[in-house]
């Protein structure tokens, strides 16, 4: 497939005035130099394509290095269209199981109507399969879902040899590789949840293991595409540090054991890479009085705020000096409405048809 038509539009369409532009708000707000409340950039003005990009759905990208590039940098097309005030970004579009299809795991992959990221199937023999791979030690990081996105990252470079603006301006960003307790739950299945109880130190070496799988990992990835000395971009969102780890599971334990099978593990990886950015979807706030003390947790990017106690949230994050990233507008107006001072730590997407100046000035 020649691609060059599709790269070559973007490639014009990026003004280097109003990207420099952006990305000095983005930084100026990720410093705490922002002076308003809620921090929501926009590019001045639309700037459609001068040719018709093509939809790609998820499984016609997972085969096929092209349509991987052409979803991808499609996105990126449609940001500028729509003059949205995010930073244009690619990733290597596999899912969230990259790191666990390493551990030789079956891939589950979607039906193609559901639109939807593969995932992998939990190991057969429990406990027993799980010390088999401990004993195995890091696996081949050029299999399965990892190798793919290895040879993602090779080829997002190839291409922007060509096409210095692109390089610059849009930034490639790492593989979804979780977090290293979100691994563990889905290669080991819903037996880790009674295992963690019975068996804590089978526990604890699989997630060493996932540490040292994710590190060598990254380290082969950094070797594609470098991480910048001070600023990363993940999901659109600029933050301090190179890495961002995902909690989803950690909605599943207490406090404590956060505390002792989580928090260790994440720290490890935030000190490896120099920090980063935390996720969770659901419920977080019964352990996120945890990040602050966490060396390197720079930022956070939160989804479902109606299943968290918000004010908790907001005390150990924006309090404490931690940026919300692209939290929900509503949730952000309706806490500076009841009189709370967000400190000008927090970030949305455009949201409601609101201009940029009607959302970043700083009386909202």
């Amino acid at each position: 497939m020649d691609l060059r038509p599709y790269l070559d539009d973007l490639e014009e369409r990026l003004d280097p005035k109003v990207e420099d532009a952006l990305l000095a708000e983005w930084i100026a707000f990720t410093d705490g130099r922002f002076s308003g409340q809620i921090f929501c950039p926009r590019r001045p003005r639309p700037n459609p394509p001068s040719i018709a990009w093509p939809s790609v759905s998820v499984n016609a990208a997972l085969d096929d290095q092209d349509q991987m590039v052409l979803q991808q940098f499609g996105a990126c097309s449609q940001l500028l269209t729509d003059a949205g005030g995010a930073l244009p970004c690619v990733r290597a579009n596999y899912g969230s199981s990259i790191l666990c299809s390493l551990f030789g795991v079956p891939p589950f992959i979607m039906a193609p109507e559901l639109n939807c990221l593969p995932t992998t199937s939990p190991i057969e023999g429990g406990i027993a399969a799980i010390r088999r791979l401990i004993a195995a030690g890091v696996p081949d990081l050029h299999q399965s879902f990892g190798g793919k996105a290895l040879a993602m990252g090779r080829r997002f470079n190839n291409l922007l040899r060509d096409y210095p603006k692109i390089r610059k301006y849009i930034w490639i960003y790492h593989p979804d590789t979780q977090g290293p307790m979100d691994v563990a739950e889905v290669v080991w299945g819903s037996g880790l949840y009674l295992d963690i109880v019975d068996h804590p130190d089978v526990v604890h070496a699989f997630l060493r293991l996932i540490c040292d799988t994710y590190i060598a990992f990254m380290r082969a990835w950094a070797g594609i595409v470098p991480f910048k000395p001070d600023y990363n971009v993940h999901w659109n969102l600029l933050h301090k540090g190179a890495i961002t780890l995902r909690d989803d599971s950690a909605m599943n334990f207490s406090p404590s054991m956060f505390e002792e099978f989580v928090e260790p593990y994440d720290q490890l990886l935030l000190d490896t890479f120099g920090g980063g950015m935390m996720h969770f979807c659901g419920r977080g706030d019964h352990y996120i009085q945890r990040l602050p003390a966490m060396r390197g947790c720079n930022a956070l990017a939160m989804s479902q705020p109606h299943l968290n106690d918000m004010e908790k949230i907001f005390r150990h994050t924006v309090d404490r000096g931690i940026k919300l990233l692209g939290f929900d507008f509503k949730t952000a107006k309706a806490a500076l409405g009841a009189g709370r001072d967000l400190h000008g730590n927090v970030h949305v997407h455009v949201a409601d048809g609101l201009v940029s100046r009607g959302v970043r000035m700083g009386g909202l």
